[in-house]
């Protein structure tokens, strides 16, 4: 079982017809990082867990038919009072996503101790994104993440959104005291230390404490540093419709194929390179898959198969 702690947010999806000048659709959608790790993660087959505050408006039963659709455990959910959290995203030419965000008060951020009690049995805590950064919250979360170092392994993504906390309110190096591992895209890096040497950034979080760490690096693949050794992986070649929810499929994989091969429940002592730079290459696959298709929208475990046929292109 990995439990997952963090966040759960509507993507709403601008649609503005050709002429329409008073008038603007939103298509909405069930995301927010920490909620599509663990979506995705249940949809390979890892019994996965998540801890959230859902609101009970409109979209907090969207979120939750979402996510046991998907095969995800609410039974450690809270029902909040409090409205659920909007996304509004415009892609550009490429399927990247620009947010722009309404979460002031809102259910995601309003975490007590006596609503986190316990990881029930979990060998896996994956956190991070607005959940270990907004207020009040996040020192709730934050402690309920130290205290599972003591029994699990501990996942984090920063997963930074600029827009919604200074680069202070990323406490990387002291997450690592905690984290085993350290899941980042280049992006993340480059506001978290802007002019740093990718390997280098490694190397420090490394002596703060995390042994895996993995940047990802859309198109161009991903860094894997493993206690200082490292390796590259490819990504595969994708027709990209969008890339919502492509990091978060790339964390589910990576940490469905180390539970996979019985890595998970303690400080990744079993773990080699070889088998880190295994797991990162299907994440890559995953997240391709994620890709391929609009918003975040992870692949179930019988379509890996499908990656050669109409998902997967000659071309970049």
């Amino acid at each position: 079982m990995i439990a997952v702690l963090g966040e759960c947010v509507a993507d709403a999806f601008a649609d503005r017809r050709p002429g329409e000048l008073t008038e603007l659709a939103l298509r909405v959608l069930p995301g927010g990082g920490p909620a599509n790790t663990a979506v995705a993660l249940a949809r390979l087959g890892t019994p996965t867990r998540f801890l959230g505050r859902l609101s009970g408006d409109v979209f907090g039963d969207l979120f939750r038919d979402h996510l046991v659709s998907s095969g995800v455990d609410l039974s450690a959910s809270v029902r909040a009072a409090e409205p659920s959290t909007l996304a509004v995203a415009a892609l550009d030419g490429q399927g990247q996503a620009a947010y722009s965000f309404h979460a002031e008060g809102t259910a995601d951020w309003q975490w007590s101790p006596d609503e986190l009690t316990g990881l029930g049995g979990a060998s896996c805590l994956h956190t991070g994104s607005l959940a270990l950064v907004r207020e009040p919250g996040r020192d709730v979360v934050e402690s309920f993440a130290a205290a599972a170092a003591g029994q699990a392994t501990v996942s984090i993504d920063p997963n930074v959104r600029p827009s919604l906390a200074a680069r202070e309110a990323y406490q990387v190096t002291r997450w690592c005291g905690i984290a085993d591992i350290l899941k980042l895209s280049e992006d993340d890096l480059t506001f978290l230390l802007p002019g740093e040497p990718m390997e280098r950034a490694c190397d420090t979080w490394h002596a703060a404490g995390a042994r895996l760490i993995v940047v990802t690096r859309g198109a161009s693949g991903a860094l894997v540093s493993l206690e200082g050794a490292r390796a590259t992986v490819g990504a595969p070649r994708v027709r990209v419709v969008d890339t919502v929810g492509a990091g978060d499929a790339f964390t589910a994989g990576l940490l469905h194929h180390l539970s996979a091969r019985g890595l998970l429940g303690g400080r990744l002592d079993g773990l080699d390179l070889d088998t880190a730079t295994e797991a990162a290459a299907f994440a890559a696959q995953v997240a391709a898959m994620t890709c391929a298709v609009a918003g975040a929208n992870p692949p179930w475990a019988y379509q890996l198969t499908d990656l050669d046929a109409d998902h997967l292109a000659d071309g970049a």
